[in-house]
């Protein structure tokens, strides 16, 4: 399988005062806000940290439902928060928290199955930093 998806960034003025929006090709963001407050600071808006994390949380949750599906334990519900690290113009660290509810299977199984999805995520293969996973089940 192959595709492509897209987005657009737009931005006017300098870095720190200017403003900019982001638009994904499914329109799910529409010209939501990008600023230099939204950013380092807070505001309203969105920024790139936020939305790599949102990308990367949903990857890697899609990837663990696939593997535990495939072991044949279905997950009933499974919540990752993923936490980006900006420090001194890098992205140095991003942990996933995951919590799942997984009919049956045991605490190892799980874990592993949640390494395995970290290691072999497409956002996680993307990403160059250091990438470290707690998982609870429930």
């Amino acid at each position: 399988m192959k595709f492509t998806r897209k987005a657009n960034a737009n931005w006017k003025g300098t870095g720190m005062e200017g403003t900019g929006t982001i638009t994904t090709q499914s329109t799910t963001l529409d010209k939501a806000q990008l600023s230099f407050k939204t950013r380092f600071a807070e505001g309203v808006g969105t920024n790139p940290e936020e939305l790599i994390a949102a990308a990367h949380s949903g990857c890697f949750t899609m990837q663990l439902s696939f593997l535990l599906t495939e072991a044949g334990f279905p997950p009933a519900d499974l919540n990752t928060e993923a936490r980006v690290t900006f420090e001194d113009g890098a992205i140095t660290l991003i942990h996933l928290e995951l919590s799942g509810d997984v009919p049956g299977i045991t605490d190892e199984a799980f874990q592993s199955a949640a390494q395995k999805a970290k290691e072999i995520c497409p956002i996680s293969k993307l990403l160059n930093t250091t990438i470290t996973v707690t998982a609870t089940l429930v």
